[in-house]
């Protein structure tokens, strides 16, 4: 399983965009998903999650009401909406998946990563 995510850019706060991550070598259908982000200098944060029946959908409270995360399942392909954007929303963003997860909880740990894409928001 190989994630590819892209999407990432420069913003203005205020701004809206949208990554997106495609997953290549199964079936998005086994697979919980969650979009995470590192600041430089900062840890790991986990942003949203959508568990893999799509029951479960978490964000993280910096995030709520903003970002929008989204699964096509046909287009194997998961979304991160991002909107009223921040500069502190600046940070590389990874999608991550786990196989047949329902729950999405805290602790979960996802097998499988893509490769960062960069989020700047500054005016």
């Amino acid at each position: 399983v190989q994630l590819q995510a892209s999407g990432g850019g420069q913003v203005q706060p205020g701004d809206s965009l949208r990554l997106s991550c495609f997953l290549n070598g199964s079936s998005l259908d086994y697979y919980a998903v969650g979009w995470f982000r590192q600041a430089p200098g900062k840890e790991r944060e986990r942003v949203a999650c959508a568990s893999t029946n799509r029951q479960i959908i978490n964000y993280a409270d910096s995030v709520r009401g903003r970002f929008t995360i989204s699964r096509d399942n046909i287009r194997n392909t998961v979304y991160l909406q991002m909107n009223e954007m921040k500069a502190e929303d600046t940070a590389a963003y990874y999608c991550a998946a786990e196989n047949l997860d329902l729950y999405c909880g805290s602790r979960l740990r996802f097998a499988h990563w893509g490769q960062g894409t960069l989020v700047t928001v500054s005016s």
